[in-house]
């Protein structure tokens, strides 16, 4: 059963930097194209970030250059690093496929304090 465990999540100030973490017991997990999607209150789940198997990445127009997507293939890890948060960055942040293929986790809160 493929497991989707995100951590790294917290409470920091605007314009303050977090750094996420995803380990996907997904087999072949260099095959999938990964993402990070934030479910804000209200709000519809969102894909924020992409990450190829081969390391290419896109990005939505909100985190455009202050995210950075990136992938551990060996160790089955995706990371989503946060700089410059603004606390319309607020959400539960989740990774998964893209497109969406498994069960959502858990999820790690992100707060940004004005």
């Amino acid at each position: 059963q493929v497991q989707l465990v995100e951590s790294g999540g917290g409470l920091v100030q605007t314009g303050g930097s977090l750094r996420l973490s995803c380990a996907a017991s997904v087999s072949i997990f260099s095959a999938y194209v990964m993402g990070w999607y934030r479910q804000a209150p209200g709000k519809q789940r969102e894909l924020v970030a992409g990450v190829t198997g081969a390391g290419s990445t896109s990005y939505s127009d909100s985190v455009r250059g202050r995210f950075s997507i990136s992938r551990d293939n060996a160790k089955k890890m995706v990371y989503l690093q946060m700089n410059s948060l603004k606390p319309e960055d607020t959400a539960v942040y989740y990774c998964n496929t893209k497109p969406v293929a498994y069960s959502w986790g858990q999820g790690t809160q992100v707060t940004v304090s004005s």
